[in-house]
């Protein structure tokens, strides 16, 4: 089974330096091999060795090469489960896959990216999807998606005194939609950002998320009224949209993807962070917990506190959310299941590990591999970037 693990990534492929596709080539029979054994009905040694044959020659003659609708589901299933950074792998095989590799156009990548929430929201019963946009090509980059998120929540920082409204994590791209030309939205700490996207033949534009595609959950805490003073409100489906799916050697730039929400990711670090929301404070206050000393544990017993409302109303309003024991439990599974198929299974403890009650979880008391295998969702710097909103680095 050792000869079909993918190749890690940043292992230096041995080719020859004055081929410039022999590396490309590489990488796709490398796929190829990883999916013809692991999908019985792409066929056997014969079909496995044409369609390598075929490949090489599409690369040689085109600079690279397009992937068969099977092949494109297969590698962006595989790249949700090398994740390294995703506990909830167990359903990786359920991912959805929206074929859209003929769009290269901003106004149908915004189109697209709408009908993908629509898709993934399905009434609260939230889907894995992903769609999947033009691929990088010699000459011709694919679109991009400049948002960190299809949803996220606008940064204002205010002219003068330096106060802030809403997501200061997104400051910066809230910033450079504004001079793009968006008018901002009410003002509130939760006004829905404007997709920025980029065709391929185009420069960054701005487009307005319809509100039939944005579900929101109203925050409330079962024994509080907290939220009434502050009106929290969350995002229903965590669609990753700066991230490059790489398959076999070919890079899919927009390829927005989600899965659902763990409640700790809301509770903890969006509402939670010092650098986000910071909440805490106002929730220690409400609770009368005492925060001139932290050996009260006054931070503790808030974000407790914070995380109850996020599932206590995530399960009120029937929209799909996972907690963090649970979540736990399912990553072992999955490990389990991987291993036991004779597969590696890649792992970062640090975001594996749930932000709040990590030694409560069986995930905590366990080490992991954290070698990155393909295909994968990467993080290239220049998509960092762009979801800061740093226009220098445009593609």
């Amino acid at each position: 089974m050792r000869k079909f693990r993918r190749r890690a990534a940043g292992r230096k492929a041995r080719y020859d330096r004055h081929d410039p596709y022999a590396e490309l080539r590489q990488e796709a029979e490398e796929f190829l091999r990883l999916y013809h054994h692991e999908e019985p009905e792409a066929g056997g040694p014969a079909a496995l060795a044409a369609r390598v044959a075929a490949v090489h020659a599409e690369i040689d003659a085109t600079g690279t090469y397009r992937h068969t609708t099977e092949e494109l589901a297969h590698g962006a299933r595989v790249a949700w489960r090398n994740s390294n950074r995703c506990i909830g792998r167990l359903y990786w095989r359920s991912l959805r896959v929206r074929d859209r590799r003929d769009v290269r156009d901003a106004d149908t990548v915004a189109a697209e990216s709408a009908d993908h929430l629509r898709e993934a929201t399905n009434g609260g019963r939230i889907r894995p999807l992903i769609t999947v946009f033009a691929p990088d090509a010699p000459g011709r980059p694919g679109p991009r998606i400049w948002n960190e998120q299809l949803v996220r929540y606008a940064g204002y920082t205010a002219a003068q005194g330096g106060g802030r409204t809403g997501d200061p994590r997104n400051a910066g791209i809230t910033a450079y939609a504004e001079r793009l030309g968006w008018p901002g939205g009410p003002g509130t700490p939760f006004d829905v950002l404007p997709l920025i996207v980029q065709g391929s033949d185009d420069k960054p534009r701005w487009f307005t998320l319809p509100e039939d595609a944005v579900l929101e959950v109203p925050l409330r805490h079962p024994d509080d009224d907290w939220h009434a003073v502050l009106g929290l409100r969350w995002n229903a489906v965590p669609a990753i949209a700066d991230m490059c799916l790489e398959i076999g050697g070919v890079c899919y730039p927009a390829a927005p993807f989600n899965g659902w929400y763990m409640g700790t990711e809301i509770g903890a670090r969006n509402l939670g962070d010092t650098d986000r929301y910071h909440l805490l404070p106002f929730v220690a206050d409400r609770l009368g917990l005492d925060t001139s000393d932290e050996r009260s544990l006054w931070k503790d017993r808030a974000l407790v506190e914070l995380n109850r409302a996020v599932l206590h109303s995530f399960d009120r309003a029937g929209v799909t959310l996972a907690d963090h024991h649970t979540e736990s439990r399912r990553f072992l599974a999955h490990l389990d299941r991987e291993q036991a198929k004779g597969r590696a299974v890649g792992a970062d403890w640090s975001w594996i590990v749930p932000p709040i009650s990590g030694s409560a979880t069986p995930v905590f008391h366990r080490t992991y591999d954290a070698t990155q295998l393909k295909p994968m969702f990467a993080h290239h710097p220049e998509a960092l970037a762009r979801a800061r909103g740093e226009e220098s680095d445009l593609v």
